[in-house]
Formats: C-alpha cells, sequence, structure tokens
C-alpha cells in the first residue's frame, strides 16, 4: 500500500501533536503512540495498492498551500472510531487533490474515499475508538481552529517502510 501525503508546517505540527500528547496522557488510542520517526501528522491525499513515487514530484511545485483545521470529525469502521480534525476544503487544496488523485489513477474499492469528489480530508488524532471511549478522547483535546499551510508532499511505501520525499 502506498499514501501521498501532505505535511503541515511546525505551527500545524506541533497543535496537532499536542492533541496526541493528551490523548496519550489519558491512556487513550493516539496517533502519537507510534514511535517511528516517520509517523507525523498529516494530510491523505490518494492510497493505492500501487504508485510509482516519482510520478508525483509535480504536484510539489503547488505548494505551499493554506490548511485550515476547523472542528473535529469522525469516520466510522464497524463499532470502531476514527477521531480526526477537518481540514476545510479550499479550491487550492481541491486542485491538489486533483492533481494527485489523476495521477494515481482510480483507487481500489477499498480506497475509494481518496478518489476525485470522494475525499474527505482530516488529520487523525486516533483510530479505533469505541463510542465510551470517544466521549473521554473529546473531553480531551482541545481541537483550537488553526490556519497554516501544508509545505511538505511524501509518499509512503507501507510494505518497506520507505518515505519518498518530494518537498
Amino acid at each position: 500500500m502506498f499514501s501521498v501525503e501532505l505535511l503541515p508546517d511546525e505551527q500545524v505540527d506541533r497543535t496537532v501533536r499536542e492533541d496526541w500528547d493528551r490523548l496519550l496522557a489519558a491512556d487513550l488510542p493516539s496517533s502519537g503512540r507510534n514511535p517511528a520517526p516517520s509517523n507525523r501528522p498529516h494530510i491523505t491525499l490518494a492510497v493505492r495498492d500501487a504508485l510509482e513515487p516519482s510520478a508525483f514530484a509535480a504536484v510539489a511545485d503547488m505548494l505551499p498551500v493554506a490548511v485550515e483545521l476547523g472542528g473535529v470529525v469522525l469516520l466510522g469502521h464497524k463499532n470502531r472510531y476514527v477521531l480526526a480534525r477537518h481540514v476545510v476544503v479550499s479550491a487550492p487544496l481541491l486542485a491538489i487533490h486533483r492533481a494527485v488523485a489523476e495521477l494515481a489513477g482510480r483507487p481500489e474499492p477499498h480506497y475509494s474515499n481518496t478518489g476525485i469528489d470522494r475525499w474527505t480530508p482530516h488529520m487523525t488524532l486516533a483510530r479505533g475508538l469505541t463510542a465510551e471511549r470517544l466521549a473521554t478522547a473529546m473531553r480531551h483535546i482541545t481541537a483550537p481552529h488553526i490556519v497554516g499551510q501544508a509545505v511538505g508532499l511524501r509518499v509512503w511505501d507501507a510494505s518497506t517502510r520507505l518515505i519518498t520525499t518530494l518537498r
């Protein structure tokens, strides 16, 4: 599995990590629990079973782009939830997503939520929350409104754990 990801500036990164840390301190699921150096706040633009990282090099020229974190968004899967920060949609952000999605090609059905006109931009705070733990998590995060920029672009190869940094 490959994912193409936008990386935020330091201020947005720090704000998201602060909520990760609050969840960790409360012994809740948190994206901050992963100690890998590659683990950082990001916005997933596309996920596919196979991609050629170099195909996305020209997209890096579209950066930086304004990124606005609004409230929270919940993504459900069976009886578990993903708690995330909603990334407010803008025309420049949609243009970057469209460019990446067109280069990546039609998504496999299990990644259809990253296709054109199906994408929900977000930054994940925690995965695998039950309804009860979700309520607790909501009491621990601050999720402040913040405006910053996406300044980086990378491709993550989950099978080899290799990152290709494009900007």
